[in-house]
């Protein structure tokens, strides 16, 4: 069995195509259940953002686990697998924990060292365990690159060199102005209560708006985070919750709006922004022809296309480079009365919302687009040594774990052995007494584990080593060794309640 990646993220494919391939939680689950069905995967985890989209499985077979992965993909995302296919990219056993253990440290974020993405982690991963889809393998996995993303925060200033989406995008709001100033005295208004809403109105409150009024689905939610943000020592904000009819009215007293709901539709159209401003949209201004440049390269990436159910390599000897299609619609001009920032996927507000005079537009494109040219600090070559140090760890670890499997299964039949001929000594010598059949018990056993050490102990060291999977199969091949009894191994291995908890 080997780890399988198949996925597409910020790097490979433009917004407008994450939009529509986004995953809603109940969508998400049924694609574990089908991925597990399927013949290739035993094994299945989702991790899904807004800017990511990628489906873990542990495979028997690389090309038939591709075309199914990518299929399946397709299907429940919405998006035609002709149409979603050239922005997809494959990794595959190392390669596939090296991806996974570089956005863990957030190396592959959009702002590159933004902490965010271990919570998805860590939710990917409780949503696998919870649907029985994540077993030994993904279990591990997982559970590794969550140490692995906070030991590289916590060893390096991997923080210094980016931040959350949440404070790039109030950067890009304020057009080079300091935030604080920018945001001081402001009224702010969250549209919705999730985990990336409250990041966005703990981190409006800690810049120094006056007001946050927090608007939800679910009331209950909103008065929940209301309550949060008052009981913070360190701000002195004013926070209300109303209730999603009332944004309108909200509109006309904000000056800052972040949205990020799980809505399918647009929350804010470009009419009742308008509205809310008091003025007429006007016609769209003219737009810069799009662009096609290249994502940034990934010297651990390579890429498989699927052509009618089978899988191309593409590049397998070399850096994979994608292209992402971007399109930066022109802003208005003059002073800024509101400023939007939306952080949903798909998005939120309207698109045509640039076309309001005073209106100030930043989403989640326009964020990859600015987030390309920022500066990498120092910082990153030392967490990209941490990534490649852990990942040879993890590779060596489960090698050995392969085998284990196999040396326990030889132990079990060596002391059933032993066991045998002690037998055999009762009936031949029925005089014994306990204590000269203990004895005799015990220097069997120490024969046959001094015979049994070296090896066993040797054959781990191997196996830990890369391309030492042989080893396991070449030791139940000496030994005569029943498959059925490493298997229940294995099994007894995988089902143990304490794996993988942490």
């Amino acid at each position: 069995m080997s780890l399988l990646v198949v996925g597409l993220s910020h790097r490979s494919a433009p917004v407008s195509v994450l939009e529509r391939a986004s995953l809603a939680a109940e969508t998400q689950a049924k694609l574990l259940q089908d991925t597990l069905a399927a013949e290739p995967a035993t094994e299945a985890a989702v991790l899904a953002t807004c800017n990511r989209i990628e489906l873990y499985a542990d495979v028997d077979k690389f090309h038939a686990g591709v075309a199914e992965l990518s299929t399946l993909l397709a299907q429940h995302s919405g998006v035609g697998l002709e149409e979603l296919t050239p922005y997809l990219y494959v990794h595959y056993e190392d390669r596939a924990v090296h991806h996974l253990f570089s956005v863990a440290c957030g190396l592959d974020s959009m702002v590159v060292g933004e902490g965010q993405i271990l919570g998805q982690i860590k939710d990917a991963l409780a949503r696998g365990q919870e649907l029985h889809t994540a077993g030994r393998l993904l279990n591990d996995l997982f559970q590794q690159a969550l140490r692995v993303g906070k030991r590289a925060h916590s060893e390096t200033g991997i923080d210094r060199a980016g931040q959350s989406l949440v404070t790039f995008g109030l950067q890009q709001l304020a057009a080079g102005a300091d935030p604080e100033r920018w945001a001081a005295g402001k009224r702010a208004l969250v549209i919705g209560a999730g985990s990336m809403s409250s990041l966005a109105a703990a981190t409006l409150a800690r810049t120094g708006v006056a007001d946050i009024v927090v608007a939800n689905r679910t009331r209950s939610r909103a008065d929940r985070l209301v309550e949060i943000l008052q009981q913070g020592d360190d701000t002195a904000v004013r926070a209300r919750a109303v209730e999603m009819s009332a944004v309108g009215d909200e509109l006309t007293r904000a000056d800052i709006v972040v949205s990020c709901t799980g809505s399918t539709g647009l929350v804010l159209t470009a009419d009742a922004l308008a509205d809310a401003l008091g003025v007429t949209l006007g016609a769209a201004p003219e737009r810069p022809a799009a662009t096609v440049t290249p994502a940034p390269a990934d010297v651990d990436q390579h890429a498989a296309w699927v052509e009618n159910g089978s899988a191309v390599s593409a590049a397998p000897a070399g850096p994979a480079t994608a292209l992402r299609r971007v399109t930066v619609p022109a802003q208005s001009t003059g002073p800024v009365r509101l400023a939007l920032l939306d952080l949903a996927m798909p998005r939120d507000i309207d698109g045509a919302a640039h076309r309001i005079d005073g209106v100030r537009l930043v989403d989640i494109e326009s964020l990859a687009e600015a987030s390309a040219d920022a500066p990498m600090a120092a910082d990153v070559d030392q967490v990209r040594t941490i990534v490649s140090d852990e990942v040879a760890a993890f590779g060596a670890a489960q090698r050995a774990a392969h085998v284990a499997p196999t040396v326990v299964a030889l132990r079990t039949m060596a002391a059933g052995v032993v066991a045998g001929e002690i037998a055999r000594l009762d009936g031949r010598l029925p005089d014994l007494d306990e204590k000269q059949r203990a004895e005799i018990t015990q220097t069997v056993r120490r024969v046959v584990d001094k015979l049994l050490h070296a090896p066993t102990v040797r054959v781990k060291q191997l196996a830990s080593e890369p391309g030492g999977a042989g080893y396991a199969d070449a030791l139940r091949e000496l030994f005569d060794l029943d498959p059925q009894t490493v298997a229940a191994v294995s099994r007894a291995d995988l089902n143990d309640p304490n794996r993988g908890r942490s």
